[in-house]
């Protein structure tokens, strides 16, 4: 390049004899400040403050009112955040973390007992009773859906004689040499369709406590059997956690690790004997409660089939009374919601 071709005034840095840049720069910086700038905007507005390198500060540009504000918080020093222990962000990382690892532990544990490679604790009386309660379930089940297979044809057998009888009715008003004969089977018909009403009510009732046994109070008991059983693997995981700590070495690290895990494992035990024992208190009463709904409600269908059957009228009605049982009047309205109150 030719030393008479214009260079940029944005390369030229003037230096002083003794190597120090020279203040006119600050001077020319501050001039074509100015000139960029855009109107209506100072000098006197904005102040742009640099420090060299060697400096602990950075650059800052202040602008306004606000200046000396920042000048007093930059001259504080540095700021430490520093982490609250009861951070909920934090507190919510812990949970998410412990829950992992509890869950890797159950995961694993599950595994190697399906694989035949782990031991598992077990109450054989317990478990013997809990598998006879499942049974139970399924067959109590399968007894609902009969019985409510066998109201659902009854009702529909019961609609039937009453649209019978009314036929019979008619058909006694309409054919005078046969009024008599119409007429005997229209009350038959009717008879029958009101026994039959009788009879579905009771098989109802019979149906809705059955259904409240199975499906509710033994169900709720079969709750707490799985969260024992939950608590039973968690307590196998860290036992054989535990179990293989001890045959390891032990040193200054694997110390504190077998100390924590017999902590946990300690921590683990107690929840699982008291599930075992909040079980075994649930199937006591679960069983005489079932023993107790069962009873009643065999005798109802009992009485109330064989009432039926043998055309006893005033056994039937009997029965329904025993038990307290409300007979809705076939056709008859819903009651308004002021009745149900």
């Amino acid at each position: 390049m030719s030393e008479d071709s214009p260079r940029s005034t944005a390369a030229e840095i003037p230096v002083t004899s003794n190597g120090e840049i020279d203040d006119s720069l600050d001077h020319n910086f501050t001039r074509d400040l100015k000139r960029a700038l855009p109107p209506g905007l100072g000098l006197s507005e904005t102040q742009i403050t640099s420090h060299s390198y060697d400096s602990t500060k950075e650059g800052i540009i202040e602008a306004g009112p606000f200046q000396d504000g920042l000048r007093a918080s930059r001259r504080s020093g540095p700021v430490v955040l520093a982490e609250d222990p009861k951070n909920p962000a934090m507190e919510k990382l812990e949970l998410v973390r412990r829950w992992s690892l509890n869950t890797y532990k159950c995961t694993r544990q599950i595994i190697s007992e399906r694989l035949g490679r782990g031991s598992r604790t077990v109450d054989f009386e317990l478990e013997a009773q809990i598998e006879i309660l499942r049974d139970n379930k399924r067959k109590y089940e399968h007894v609902l859906k009969l019985a409510q297979t066998l109201s659902s044809q009854l009702s529909q057998m019961v609609q039937t004689q009453r649209q019978l009888g009314d036929a019979f009715a008619d058909l006694s008003l309409k054919s005078l040499e046969l009024h008599e004969e119409f007429g005997y089977n229209a009350e038959t018909q009717k008879l029958l369709a009101k026994n039959g009403d009788t009879l579905l009510a009771a098989i109802n009732f019979f149906i809705s406590n059955v259904n409240t046994l199975v499906n509710k109070t033994i169900e709720d008991t079969l709750i707490t059997v799985k969260q024992y059983e939950n608590a039973r693997i968690e307590y196998d995981a860290y036992r054989t956690d535990l179990e293989e700590l001890n045959l390891g070495p032990r040193d200054a690290t694997t110390v504190p690790k077998i100390e924590q895990s017999q902590q946990l494992f300690q921590v683990h035990k107690e929840k699982y004997d008291k599930m075992r024992g909040d079980v075994s208190i649930k199937l006591k009463f679960l069983e005489e409660n079932k023993v107790k709904v069962l009873h009643n409600q065999l005798v109802l269908f009992h009485n109330a089939i064989a009432a039926y059957f043998a055309g006893n009228q005033k056994q039937l009605e009997q029965t329904l009374k025993q038990f307290h049982i409300k007979l809705k009047t076939p056709g008859g309205d819903a009651p308004s919601w002021l009745e149900e109150q």
